[in-house]
């Protein structure tokens, strides 16, 4: 009975991983759509975003004196061992779980607080500091 259980927490595991670079695109994607709009409405220079392995990349820029210059990061790298994501904007680091459910799709788990999230509250707990940083904190 216990080798079944490894076996199954093994393949469960494989899954999650396997599923992990898909759902870095996946979340590039969303972010994709929101740093458009953002550029869209602020100039095409004012935020960009940049897939890599396991990273993405997003920053945002501020108009001083006719120039862009470039302003803080936010940084949302894949995490094999949690599995999930690592987000660090400036000195802040959060963890976000990803995982399965049976319909094959994902879910999202805020580590720390425990707490499961949707994929709007993800993309707002990415960007929202970075690109409305005069907006309360929610």
């Amino acid at each position: 009975m216990r080798i079944q259980e490894e076996r199954e927490r093994r393949e469960l595991r494989a899954r999650h991983l396997a599923r992990l670079p898909g759902a870095l695109q996946e979340l590039h994607d969303q972010l994709a759509e929101c740093v458009t709009a953002y550029t869209d409405n602020f100039g095409s220079a004012s935020a960009d975003i940049v897939l890599m392995p396991n990273l993405i990349r997003v920053t945002a820029r501020e108009q001083v004196d006719g120039g862009w210059k470039p302003g803080p990061k936010v940084e949302v790298s894949t995490v094999p061992d949690l599995p999930g994501f690592r987000i660090v904007r400036g000195e802040v680091t959060q963890e976000i779980e990803v995982g399965l459910l049976p319909s094959d799709k994902l879910f999202y788990r805020d580590h720390v607080a425990d707490k499961y999230i949707n994929m709007d509250e993800l993309t707002r707990r990415i960007l929202d500091r970075l690109l409305f940083p005069g907006l309360r904190e929610q």
